[in-house]
């Protein structure tokens, strides 16, 4: 038996015993040792996905150790450490996937969501989903990277940048704050965007050349002042946020939106029409982009800032994460992996 942590109707959690199963053809087991809380959670949780059926466990930031091997996950070995992300198997035969684009897969298995996720002691898990974790990361930091920070580095090295380029970050937060660190480290003039004079020391700490303080100026201006923004990206949930700040880009610009915002963003085509500006959207990414995230936040000394809760207190840790309280992602640890890290 192991326990789980599942959604057992819309908004409700529950602590069960599972009994364990063995891994099918091309699936593996693994004995979880962290999962990030993601807000991503909060449609599992709610019930909203179409796909979902309840009860069903959260979670698709996952790290932890294989046990047991299905037939033909040839490549793994028992006692390796892997992680999980979203995106954890593709159907191989819709278009997307034809074309060499399986992050958009029209039938994907998403962890948490289409199969259980890792508010648990034990997942179940597509071996063609995994993710080597390097020895150097600590099984609580490496959780997040595989979504918030995949989420971001890749929106960022795939947006056509060159060293020295002006860029922003909009949102000082669970995305924000890896986005920030992966832009500077890329050799990128790194621009932070929040609300508030307090958060200019976390800013420049991340390594924010520049702060720009909503409250007391115009963002799209002061980014004009500096000769316009070859990218932002925009990370905090607010479309009344962002819909401006698409003036603040430089000709030929792209405006790069991870966050996911409830209300709609409002946009001035004028800045579109007249300097080819552009606004893209970016999804997390392939198991091997996640590895290359993974190395590139070790090569760079680049880590998540992260509580750690039981995992028995994924409710009160959902909660936090939701009441916008966490500094600034939620690490759900298991019993084992208390053990490991100690």
């Amino acid at each position: 038996m192991y326990k789980a942590v599942e959604v057992s109707a819309p908004g409700v959690f529950r602590v069960v015993e599972r009994q364990i199963s063995e891994p099918g053809a091309g699936q593996v087991r693994i004995r979880v040792e962290a999962c990030g809380i993601c807000h991503s959670d909060a449609a599992t949780v709610a019930g909203t996905y179409k796909e979902l059926t309840l009860p069903r466990v959260p979670g698709h930031e996952v790290v932890g150790r294989i046990e047991a091997l299905g037939g033909g996950a040839t490549r793994w070995k028992i006692g390796q450490r892997v992680g999980v992300g979203l995106i954890a198997g593709e159907d191989g035969v819709c278009e997307p996937c034809r074309r060499g684009d399986m992050v958009n897969c029209e039938n994907p298995v998403m962890s948490g969501i289409t199969a259980d996720g890792g508010y648990a002691e034990v997942m179940i898990a597509e071996a063609r989903a995994l993710v080597s974790v390097p020895d150097e990361l600590k099984s609580a930091e490496a959780a997040p990277l595989l979504c918030a920070g995949i989420t971001t580095y890749n929106a960022l090295r795939n947006a056509g940048l060159r060293g020295g380029d002006l860029v922003a970050v909009q949102g000082i937060g669970g995305l924000g704050h890896l986005g920030i660190q992966f832009a500077r480290h890329m050799g990128l003039r790194t621009v932070a965007i929040g609300r508030g004079r307090d958060k200019e020391k976390l800013a420049r700490d991340l390594g924010a050349h520049v702060y720009i303080d909503t409250a007391a100026e115009d963002a799209a201006a002061a980014l004009q002042r500096m000769g316009g923004a070859r990218a932002i990206l925009a990370t905090a949930t607010s479309g009344d946020a962002m819909g401006p700040l698409v003036s603040g880009l430089s000709v030929r610009g792209i405006f790069i939106v991870v966050g996911v915002p409830q209300d709609p963003i409002h946009l001035n085509a004028f800045p579109l029409v007249f300097g080819g500006r552009s606004i893209h959207g970016s999804l997390t990414g392939t198991p091997i982009d996640a590895e290359d995230t993974l190395a590139f936040s070790v090569l760079e000394n680049i880590r998540p800032m992260i509580e750690t809760v039981p995992l028995e207190q994924a409710a009160d840790a959902y909660a936090r994460m939701m009441q916008g309280k966490a500094r600034f992602r939620m690490v759900l640890v298991t019993n084992t992996g208390a053990s490991n890290a100690a």
